[in-house]
């Protein structure tokens, strides 16, 4: 027994040297060899891999897609002077581990602070530049673009790449929000004032015009009805003529038959006349041998 103690010994060592010498390496991870605080080698491949237990150590780092996506808002100016809150992330990664970790120590705290700051840096510039429909609609892809080329330059120098730049949302602060809304209110309610006036005026003149259209069917009625009458009175006229000359006796009852019924239509009437009077000529008795 005591000879194999030795050998235990030995074996036991020699697996803790290899447990020591032995690390792996996540495809989603990169990896750094120390020896003495110095680097001696970067590890990209995932697998197994090997360093000198006791004086070399590893030290591992992120290399997935990373987003920075601030708890609230940042406020800029545009070209016009006026505040907008801008609410954007970004997306970056590690591309350069050594760069890394010998600019920001491979903290990650501290390359988000740069990083941000860079961000700001550039979405200032061009809010700067911009009005406000230009960072709200207009030009908004090109100032996501301007600013991630920029930041990615910059990010260079630290390992790292800046692989997007997006604005969530841009808006004004709630008081400017509201004084907005009160003018694009006030303005519509000009509008809308604007709009009725003028429909008031061409409902004015549409019934103007209706009115104007009305007296001048009526007045070619009355020009044709007077004329119609005319005819008329024309043709009983005529009518008249033949009848009396024809018979003029008979013409001549039958007009006094219509003054007759014209007089006597009322019984409240009174007349007074001479009972000698041509008016009574065919009341009074017909003479001997007349027809």
């Amino acid at each position: 027994m005591e000879r194999m103690f030795p050998v235990i010994i030995a074996i036991a060592a020699a697996l803790l040297l290899a447990a020591g010498s032995l690390f792996t390496v996540d495809q989603r991870q990169f990896a750094m060899v120390f020896q003495f605080g110095e680097v001696v080698s970067v590890i990209k491949q995932p697998g197994i891999h090997f360093k000198i237990p006791l004086m070399q150590n590893v030290r591992y780092f992120d290399q997935r897609i990373q987003t920075i996506d601030p708890e609230a808002p940042e406020l800029f100016n545009t070209r016009e002077k006026k505040n907008v809150l801008v609410d954007s992330f970004v997306k970056w990664r590690v591309i350069d581990v050594e760069r890394f970790y010998k600019s920001v120590g491979g903290n990650d705290t501290v390359a988000v602070q740069r990083l941000r700051q860079t961000i700001n840096d550039g979405l200032r510039a061009e809010f700067g530049q911009k009005t406000v429909a230009d960072v709200i609609s207009g030009k908004r892809d090109e100032v996501m673009e301007i600013v991630r080329k920029r930041a990615d330059g910059e990010a260079k120098k630290i390992g790292v790449a800046i692989l997007d730049v997006r604005l969530k949302r841009v808006d004004f602060p709630e008081k400017i929000s509201d004084s907005v809304f009160e003018r694009m209110n006030s303005e519509r309610r000009t509008v809308a004032n604007q709009l009725r006036s003028e429909g008031s005026a061409e409902a004015e003149r549409i019934r103007a015009d209706a009115d104007r259209q009305r007296e001048v069917v009526l007045a070619e009625a009355y020009k044709k009805a007077q004329q119609l009458k005319g005819e008329g009175d024309a043709k009983a006229a005529v009518i008249y003529a033949q009848a009396y000359g024809k018979n003029p006796e008979f013409y001549a009852f039958w007009r006094s038959m219509e003054a007759y019924k014209q007089t006597f239509r009322n019984k409240s009437d009174v007349m007074v006349l001479d009972p000698s009077s041509d008016f009574f000529k065919y009341f009074k008795r017909a003479q001997p041998g007349s027809r």
